[in-house]
């Protein structure tokens, strides 16, 4: 326990010693990151504005965008700072505050994804039914749920984990505080340490992953059997956006967390969490705004809407002249 008391603060080594290369990964990143918060926020403002995206289904989009802006925050504004001073310290508390938001968020992630999928189920195999089940307060307990239900389980893990002390190094091999490299930095025996995070990730990631690909088979089974081709592409259409997120997400956090530990294999971790946490937030409003004709109609709108009140300003402002 004397040990645990002399580290303040852990070292992140981040993605290179390179001066050059960390510019660049500052510029990209920076932009990167920037997109994604602007188009995040104009699925938000979009489907809070516009009476026609008030369904079941835009409901879980602003949220799934509210929750990537939470996610990507949590992790990119440390990195790019790191990147840009090149001084790569990141407090005691610091570091365990943000390994608990990354998987809160995270967890709260799949969990989304999974509601989702449930709500194109009901849409596609029970239409008729769809309204009835899918009634605003039953949305609103699903995704409560969700948020709910990860925060409760990751802050039990999270105060059970670090009850373990920190011992020895403060270098985290890594450019955020994810777990495997803190548990690396943790003394005695972290055999149930292990165990516990590993069962935790497969609870979350494979459980919520069955429920989501059972979703889809069933929405595959009854689109099969739509008479007309044009009714099996409009319905194929509305869930195309989701299983592409869905396949990356999953993807990602399954090769960095449910394989097993392999010695060497960080750098090619460090890759797939830049995947997770930059790309797939960045993914967001892109395949589920510009491939969504009721998202571009409301877009259109707006921006004419807009464009027709800046005109009459500028009228008045003539005629007052």
């Amino acid at each position: 326990m004397k040990n645990q008391t002399k580290i303040k603060e852990f070292l992140l080594l981040g993605f290179t010693e390179n001066h050059n290369l960390e510019i660049f990964l500052f510029v990209l990143f920076l932009i990167m990151y920037l997109m994604t918060i602007a188009g995040n926020l104009l699925i938000i403002i979009i489907t809070l504005t516009d009476f026609r995206l008030r369904t079941p289904m835009y409901f879980f989009l602003r949220n799934y965008a509210i929750l990537e802006i939470g996610y990507t925050t949590t992790v990119m504004p440390t990195a790019l700072i790191n990147l840009a001073t090149g001084r790569k310290t990141i407090s005691f508390a610091g570091c365990i505050s943000q390994s608990f938001m990354y998987f809160f968020l995270g967890t709260t992630d799949f969990f989304l994804l999974t509601v989702m999928s449930f709500d194109r189920y009901v849409a596609i195999c029970h239409p008729l039914r769809y309204t009835t089940i899918m009634k605003d307060s039953f949305c609103t307990l699903l995704v409560l749920y969700s948020w709910g239900g990860s925060f409760v389980m990751i802050f039990g893990q999270t105060m059970h984990d670090y009850q373990f002390p920190f011992c020895g190094s403060n270098v985290i091999d890594h450019f955020f505080c994810d777990s495997r490299p803190l548990q690396k930095l943790q003394c005695g025996d972290k055999q149930l340490l292990e165990l516990i995070g590993f069962i935790s990730a497969v609870f979350s990631l494979m459980g919520t992953l069955a429920i989501t690909v059972v979703s889809y088979m069933r929405i595959i089974h009854t689109v099969l059997h739509i008479p007309t081709a044009a009714g099996r592409q409009k319905a194929f259409s509305t869930c195309a956006a989701h299983i592409t997120v869905v396949s990356i997400t999953y993807g990602s956090c399954i090769s960095m967390y449910v394989k097993p530990v392999q010695d060497g294999g960080q750098n090619f971790n460090k890759v797939v969490a830049v995947l997770n946490n930059v790309v797939c937030p960045l993914m967001t409003p892109f395949v589920y705004s510009l491939r969504n004709k009721q998202v571009q109609n409301a877009l259109k709108d707006a921006f004419d809407c807009k464009m027709v009140s800046y005109k009459l300003q500028r009228v008045s402002l003539r005629r007052k002249g």
